[in-house]
C-alpha cells in the first residue's frame, strides 16, 4: 500500500482510491499487496470486492495468488514471471470458477508477451515502459511495446466457429502519464496501467475518461 499513514488508514485509503477508480468506470483493479499473509490478504480482497462489485462494471485480479483469487470469488488472477502458467492457472480455475476467470500476465518483452498469449492468457502488462521515479531502471520504449502489441500487424479476421480473432491486448506499465499514455497507444497498446498514475489523480474520471479517448 503506497499510502502514508498507519496500516489502518493505508488500508482505508486503498479501499477509497478502488471505490474512486470503479466509479469512474476503470476496466480492471489488480490487489498486489505483496507482503501481507494469506490470511490478510483475503480479508482485503473480500472487501475489495465487495467495493468493485457495487460500482459495476470493473473486474477484480489478485496479483500471484490464484488459489486467493479462487477462494475469495475474484475475476481471477495477474500471474508474475515466477508464477504458474496462464494455461495451469485456467485448468485450476476451470474446477471450481463458474464463468470465464481472467488470467493476465506481467511481461517485460515481447517473446514473454508471445509465451503468455500461447498459453491462453487474456491480456499482459508489459513493464516498464518508461523509468519510473525514483527507481534506477531503464524503460525498455515504445518500439519494445510496439513489437510486444504488433502494431504493425493486421489483425486476423477470419471467422471461424463464430470466433472473430483480433490482436492479442498488451497493456502498458512504468512510467505512464496521461501524455505518455497516448504514446503508448498510438504504439499499440490496448490500454494503461498504474500506481501513482491513478493513486495520485484528484479527478479520476476526468483521467480515466481522456484515457478511453485516445
Amino acid at each position: 500500500m503506497q499510502f502514508a499513514g498507519s496500516e489502518g488508514e493505508r488500508r482505508r485509503r486503498l479501499l477509497q482510491t478502488i471505490g474512486r477508480a470503479c466509479a469512474a468506470k476503470v476496466s480492471y483493479v489488480q490487489l498486489r499487496e505483496k507482503d501481507l499473509t494469506i490470511r490478510a490478504l483475503e480479508k482485503l480482497a473480500v472487501e475489495a470486492l465487495r467495493i468493485v462489485r457495487g460500482e459495476g462494471e470493473a473486474r477484480l485480479l489478485i496479483n500471484h495468488r490464484t488459489d486467493v483469487a479462487l477462494a475469495v470469488g475474484a475475476d481471477g488472477v495477474h500471474l508474475t514471471g515466477n508464477d504458474i502458467s496462464a494455461s495451469e492457472a485456467r485448468t485450476l480455475a476451470a474446477k471450481v470458477h463458474a464463468g470465464h476467470f481472467v488470467v493476465a500476465a506481467s511481461c517485460h518483452s515481447a517473446q514473454e508477451v508471445r509465451m503468455a498469449e500461447s498459453h491462453g492468457a487474456d491480456f499482459v502488462v508489459l513493464a516498464p515502459v518508461f523509468e519510473k521515479a525514483n527507481v534506477v531502471k531503464d524503460g525498455i520504449g515504445l518500439e519494445a511495446l510496439r513489437e510486444a502489441a504488433q502494431k504493425d500487424r493486421t489483425p486476423d479476421l477470419r471467422v471461424e466457429a463464430g470466433d472473430t480473432r483480433r490482436r492479442f491486448a498488451v497493456f502498458a506499465l512504468g512510467g505512464v502519464s496521461l501524455e505518455r499514455a497516448a504514446e503508448c497507444a498510438a504504439a499499440g497498446a490496448a490500454g494503461v496501467a498504474g500506481i501513482r498514475l491513478f493513486q495520485e489523480c484528484e479527478d479520476m474520471n476526468g483521467l480515466i475518461g481522456a484515457i478511453r479517448k485516445l
